[in-house]
């Protein structure tokens, strides 16, 4: 692959649901797109979906997106973030209410809703939320908490749960991702919406909360997502998503996981609306990661430029972007991405 077909196997973009389907095939065209992600609620079905995923996914090319196949995701986690709805789609419980199941239960419903995600066409699913939400804070927590996104509030409990979900998923042809990298349970702030309240001061490198994503990991999980939280006891001052110690130090290093490696949105984020959008890609691979997120389709451009001139202007930086963009096309090669049209 050349510099700009790397770059932009580096990148996922947002495709809203009252968007066209042909929205993105310039951006996907021209800037050799890795992936898409389905936001803002689609309530057609799996028929709805499949049409659209269908025509993503023949945009595939060996001129446009280096003879690979896009990642087409969705957030399907259940309860309040349940992305796809409708004819074909079950009604997924929060995962509170998945945790009051046993884990068995929970791997054949996965197993169920994979099957059907894999019928519309997706071939990733941004979940199973890894996230301990501590019963000091609750429904105190913005973006777990409060809509009951956690499976409990013991993260061996949630280990058990997360391996459950992402063994359904496996078993129904649908990569898993385990988020939110270090954990997002102990701040207040919601980071879509806010910079406040989202400094962790608790969470250090050896914390019991990183048992869930330790499972994960141990499990083969496909993704990990990192979030935009800033953790004082590990890399202060500093958003994960933009943290070496955190990204490198802690998730490949200690947690020995050598897998690809995807931001949470930073497209729309508030977390991270200081920082210049094209940084917000080069910060995450400088800082070990591999798939910026972003929300927003305006902001790929700004960010597969910023990728293609730092390749050029710091060798080490394109070792860094060679060595994501092979993580990114191993991962594609197991999951049978490597046709095209």
């Amino acid at each position: 692959m050349g510099a700009d077909e790397r770059a932009g196997q580096l990148l996922m973009v947002g495709l809203g649901s009252r968007a066209g389907r042909t929205s993105l095939d310039a951006l996907v065209a021209r800037r050799h797109l890795g992936g898409v992600i389905l936001l803002g609620g689609w309530t057609g079905g799996i028929d709805g979906v499949r049409a659209t995923t269908r025509h993503l996914s023949a945009l595939a090319s060996s001129e446009d997106t280096a003879g690979l196949g896009l990642l087409v995701a969705a957030d399907q986690e259940g309860g309040a973030v349940q992305q796809l709805k409708g004819d074909g789609f079950s009604r997924m419980p929060s995962a509170r209410v998945q945790d009051q199941g046993s884990p068995g239960a929970l791997t054949a419903d996965a197993t169920r809703w994979a099957n059907q995600l894999r019928a519309a066409g997706i071939n990733v699913n941004l979940a199973p939320v890894a996230d301990t939400v501590p019963t000091s804070i609750g429904r105190a927590n913005g973006p777990i908490g409060q809509y009951d996104r956690q499976f409990s509030s013991n993260p061996e409990r949630v280990s058990r749960m997360v391996g459950a979900f992402l063994a359904g998923m496996r078993a129904g042809g649908v990569a898993g991702t385990v988020k939110h990298f270090p954990g997002i349970g102990r701040i207040t702030g919601n980071t879509d919406v806010t910079a406040r309240g989202i400094t962790d001061g608790t969470t250090t490198v050896d914390d019991p909360y990183l048992r869930p994503f330790r499972t994960g990991i141990q499990d083969g999980v496909e993704l990990v997502m990192v979030g935009s939280a800033i953790y004082s006891r590990i890399d202060p001052g500093t958003n994960a998503v933009f943290s070496r110690p955190i990204v490198t130090g802690l998730l490949r290093d200690r947690l020995s996981y050598g897998g690809v490696v995807i931001t949470d949105d930073v497209g729309a984020a508030k977390a991270v609306a200081a920082v210049p959008v094209g940084q917000r890609a080069t910060r995450f691979i400088e800082a070990g990661g591999d798939i910026t997120l972003t929300a927003r389709p305006s902001t790929v451009p700004l960010m597969h430029d910023a990728i293609t001139t730092r390749m050029k202007s710091s060798p080490t930086f394109a070792k860094q972007v060679e060595a994501a963009a092979t993580r990114v096309v191993d991962l594609k090669l197991r999951m049978g991405l490597a046709h095209c049209r």
